[in-house]
C-alpha cells in the first residue's frame, strides 16, 4: 500500500484523497458556522462565479461583501441591475458560487448556494455605500447618480447551500517545514484543517439564526 493511501475501516475501501482525510476536521456546527462566518468578513474580497445567461461557460469576477445575513451564511453583494452578472444570476440561479482568499495564511473558503437579485429601496438603502458613486458614476440626469435612489443599484443575495471551509492550522513557516518533510517521506502532513457544511446543517443553522 502506498504511504499516501489510507482505507476506511468498516469498509475496507481506499481513500483516493490523502490529503483531504490527513486534514478533514468536524468541531461542532456552532464552531465552523463562526470561524467561516468571521473568515469571509474579515477578507470581504473574493470571486464571485457564474454560469453566462446565453452560454455554457463559467465567468468569475471579484465582488466585495456588503453585508452577511442569517447568523453570516448568507451573503450580501452589490450590483448593477444592468449588469451581465445580473443576467446571469436571473437566469441560472441556482449555480453560483463565492470563493475567498487569505493569500498570506492560504486560508479559503467556498460558497455554493441560489442567487437572487433584489431591487427593494429599503434593502438597497440598508447595505448602500458611498463608494457605489466612483463605481456606477453621475450620469448627469439627476436619477443615475449613484445615490441610494439610483435605478442602476440592486443586492445579490447567496443563500448558501454547500460550503467549505480551508483553514491553516499552522503558521507559514511551520506549513513549509511539514510540506519539505512530507515531500521526502512521502506522507501527507495535517497542516489545514478542512470542514464542510452540508445542506442540512447550513439550513439547521439558517433555520434557527433567521433575520
Amino acid at each position: 500500500m502506498s504511504a499516501n493511501a489510507t482505507v476506511n475501516t468498516s469498509t475496507g475501501v481506499h481513500n483516493v484523497d490523502p490529503y483531504k482525510a490527513q486534514n478533514s476536521e468536524d468541531p461542532p456546527l456552532i464552531q465552523k458556522i463562526e470561524d467561516l462566518t468571521t473568515f469571509i468578513n474579515h477578507v470581504k474580497f473574493g470571486m464571485l462565479t457564474t454560469k453566462q445567461s446565453d452560454g455554457d461557460y463559467l465567468t468569475s469576477r471579484c465582488m466585495a461583501l456588503a453585508g452577511q445575513e442569517n447568523g453570516g451564511i448568507d451573503l450580501i453583494f452589490h450590483t448593477n441591475i444592468f449588469s451581465g452578472k445580473t443576467m446571469d444570476l436571473t437566469v441560472h440561479p441556482q449555480e453560483t458560487n463565492m470563493s475567498f482568499l487569505d493569500p498570506v495564511s492560504g486560508a479559503w473558503a467556498s460558497i455554493s448556494g441560489s442567487a437572487s437579485i433584489i431591487s427593494d429601496p429599503a434593502v438597497v438603502e440598508k447595505y448602500y455605500s458611498p463608494q457605489l458613486k466612483a463605481w456606477l458614476g453621475d450620469m448627469g440626469d439627476g436619477v443615475h447618480d449613484g445615490s441610494p435612489t439610483d435605478p442602476r443599484i440592486g443586492v445579490i443575495k447567496l443563500e448558501a447551500k454547500l460550503a467549505t471551509h480551508v483553514a491553516a492550522s499552522k503558521g507559514m513557516i511551520g506549513r513549509a517545514v511539514d510540506t519539505v518533510k512530507g515531500a521526502v517521506s512521502g506522507s501527507v502532513p495535517p497542516i489545514n484543517s478542512i470542514r464542510e457544511l452540508s445542506l442540512q446543517e447550513l439550513a439547521e443553522w439558517r433555520r434557527t439564526h433567521k433575520e
